[in-house]
């Protein structure tokens, strides 16, 4: 190979790695995948977050910014070797972050990478993030917009900490009130039992994919089926397995096509009546309560009784005592969430115009909560 092409290489890998950095302060979560192999692989040991191929780079990267009030990450040039069609190299990063529950804090760390020659150029085939220095003092500033004054100033804060202090996933953090975190495995439990024993049908699931291969599952095929709007069915897939393919007859599609003003009617009875209704939660209570918020109320019908079966997918960050806590969580954490997405998505913020509890479900096998361990949407 020749100085000139090893040079162009140079400049190419280079450019993929800024490409990284702007796709993550972005929010780009579509594009920062397509900078990896198909079978490309971010490993991120000190979180701990492991993401194998583009699909559950996306997605898995969606869940962990889905828990940030604001990120800023600087990405620095590091060494770069060339072997023919593949090459090694470092980044070094600067990242300073504020998560929802209020934790901050800024980090240096170091990307070890992977890159291979494809017919596309030059893509990432594993990304290795290893955390050399943390600082969890509280930071002074804030982001502009929803979430900004998410964090709390008095909170206390170790300078200097071990690598992983500082942690994305928060899934072992169990603070009062702490509306993103995962709940302990023994209040899991007794949600799962207070739900069965009001009446619904309660499954207690490890993660996301589980949730999606449980769905198509449950459904029949060629069933009429309505998705409510849910950042948790987007997320984990289950709103595209239905929408996207030719196994069910999906109704949010079609009811997007048609026309409000002369076809009112027939909207109202497509998604109020639907065979089978999916959708996600704003809050699970420990006593067997379900709360779920919305602002135009068009999914609320078929989750109080008028579809023939309900599917509620909830990620274990939903889970709280009561229903009072429920109602806080609704108001201080998803409401934020949901008004920043509809802002960005519609224009315009949304809002708790309607409001249903479900405390039991009088129809044995009609209601069913897959309940994850893991935390996924607002």
């Amino acid at each position: 190979m020749n100085d000139f092409q090893e040079i162009a290489d140079r400049v190419e890998i280079e450019a993929l790695r800024g490409e990284f950095t702007d796709a993550a302060m972005m929010r780009d979560r579509a594009r920062l995948a397509g900078l990896f192999t198909p079978d490309g692989v971010l490993r991120m040991p000190d979180v701990p977050v492991e993401l194998v191929g583009r699909e559950e780079i996306r997605t898995g990267g969606e869940r962990l910014q889905s828990q940030w009030d604001f990120f800023v990450q600087n990405s620095h040039p590091g060494t770069i070797r060339i072997d023919g069609d593949t090459a090694t190299g470092r980044t070094y990063m600067q990242e300073v972050a504020r998560l929802r529950d209020g934790r901050s804090g800024l980090n240096f760390a170091i990307y070890h990478d992977t890159y291979r020659r494809t017919a596309e150029g030059w893509k990432f085939a594993e990304r290795v993030y290893e955390v050399r220095y943390v600082d969890t003092t509280p930071l002074r500033g804030s982001a502009p917009g929803p979430g900004a004054e998410a964090h709390d100033p008095g909170r206390a804060g170790d300078a200097g900490r071990a690598p992983g202090a500082f942690e994305m996933d928060a899934s072992a953090t169990e603070v009062a009130d702490d509306f993103a975190a995962p709940a302990s495995a023994d209040r899991l439990d007794r949600a799962i039992a207070a739900l069965r024993a009001n009446g619904f049908t309660a499954e207690l699931l490890d993660d996301a994919a589980s949730a999606r291969a449980r769905v198509r599952h449950l459904i029949p095929a060629g069933a009429d089926v309505f998705t409510g709007a849910s950042e948790t069915l987007r997320l984990s897939g289950v709103a595209a397995d239905i929408e996207a393919g030719d196994r069910f007859q999906a109704i949010r599609p079609r009811v997007l096509k048609m026309d409000r003003a002369t076809e009112s009617d027939e909207i109202r009875r497509l998604v109020a009546t639907p065979d089978v209704f999916v959708a996600s939660v704003a809050a699970v209570t420990e006593t067997g309560s379900l709360v779920i918020a919305s602002g135009s109320g068009s999914q609320l019908p078929a989750s109080a009784g008028g579809a023939a079966r309900a599917i509620w997918v909830v990620g274990a960050q939903k889970v709280v005592p009561d229903l009072s806590t429920a109602l806080r969580r609704v108001e201080e954490h998803a409401l934020p969430l949901e008004s920043a997405r509809a802002q960005a998505a519609y224009g315009q913020p949304s809002a708790v115009n309607r409001l249903l509890v479900l405390n039991a479900e009088p129809q044995p096998g009609r209601a069913t909560v897959l309940l994850l361990r893991e935390a996924i949407g607002f």
